[in-house]
């Protein structure tokens, strides 16, 4: 049966009577008493020892670890630990006078402060010359969609104040991944032992590329002795990866893969999952809630050829907060995806 922490007030009551049983005549429960305190000083320091046994417990347990030993079990079962931030990467366009040199490590920010550094040295030519960027700061907040505008921290004489990202964008950058997305790799890892090519071994594989949040394997799917691997980016303001995140994920795997495996790492195609349906009540919060968990059931159960069932987009506007009655008019089937599509949420029309 599982042990049962006493509480402070049963370790003062215990330390009370063991002092009372062997000091015949006293009374240890008397406020402000010598043996009072005596008695409340010991249950506290147990009471402090048996707080420090349930931490201790805690944490020779990789499912609930606090950070500092989970990275510990994870240097011990996982190749790669826990994943680093990383850099947002791309390009951007400047215009000036031709001739003029845009140095390595010029420095480019955008409004919120964001800032990039160029990867090498650039000329102008015909009047403009697209630089290679790199954030200065890793993670997720570095990612910059295309056509953002970024100024020159210290101006460049015969170079204009601005830069714009191409249509390719700042792409890459990933927070340090989390402890639930760390804990669960680990997990995996444990249930699951490499076995040097088997379909998990991908997955495993891509989610070790600092972004990729759920990835999914398909053997066979291309020919005989191929392996496909899709994967997306939950955290990024598109989750679908684009060519250089996938070509990231390719070569990761490529240096890992056996030999014998045809492997494409490929992008899932988005299919916008809409949604028609009439709410009660219909209200703003009530509105928020529903899309919310919506959202929620699409993170959850969407993959690539998968479906998503109608009783599960029900039963998720049915959880939403204050709903107290709903009419789904579309879809109004099981939503049946593709090889290679997946669901991504699109939009809620209030009927």
């Amino acid at each position: 049966m599982p042990f049962d922490r006493p509480l402070l007030p049963a370790l003062i009551d215990r330390a009370e009577a063991d002092i009372e049983s062997r000091l015949p005549g006293t009374d240890a429960k008397l406020r402000r008493s010598n043996l009072n305190v005596l008695a409340r000083v010991q249950a506290g320091g147990q009471h402090g020892l048996y707080g420090y046994l349930d931490w201790i417990a805690a944490q020779v347990l990789p499912d609930t670890a606090e950070s500092e030993l989970l990275d510990r079990h994870a240097s011990i079962w996982l190749t790669t630990a826990r994943i680093p931030a990383a850099y947002a990467v791309g390009q951007a366009v400047v215009t000036g006078a031709s001739g003029t040199v845009i140095p390595a490590g010029a420095v480019f920010q955008r409004a919120d402060g964001a800032e990039y550094a160029t990867d090498a040295e650039a000329t102008v030519a015909g009047g403009t010359a697209t630089i290679a960027l790199t954030a200065v700061d890793a993670g997720q907040s570095g990612n910059a969609a295309a056509a953002t505008t970024l100024s020159l921290a210290t101006p460049i004489s015969g170079l204009t104040a601005t830069a714009t990202v191409t249509a390719g964008a700042l792409t890459g950058g990933a927070d340090t991944e989390s402890d639930e997305a760390l804990r669960a790799r680990l997990l995996a890892r444990i249930r699951q032992a490499p076995h040097g090519g088997a379909a998990f071994d991908y997955v495993t594989w891509a989610l070790e590329v600092a972004g990729v949040t759920r990835a999914w394997v398909s053997p066979g799917e291309l020919g005989a002795g191929t392996v496909t691997v899709r994967f997306v980016r939950d955290d990024d303001a598109s989750m679908i990866p684009d060519a250089a995140e996938v070509a990231a994920v390719q070569a990761y795997i490529d240096e890992r893969r056996p030999v014998t495996a045809a492997v494409t790492v490929a992008a899932p195609i988005a299919d916008a999952l809409n949604f028609t349906l009439q709410l009660t009540p219909d209200t703003t919060a009530c509105r928020a809630a529903v899309e919310a968990e919506l959202r929620d059931l699409i993170r959850r159960e969407a993959e690539p050829g998968g479906t998503i069932l109608l009783s599960h987009i029900r039963e998720a506007i049915s959880l939403a907060a204050d709903e107290t009655d709903h009419v789904l008019t579309v879809p109004a089937a099981n939503v049946t995806h593709a090889t290679g599509h997946m669901a991504v949420f699109g939009v809620i029309t209030w009927a």
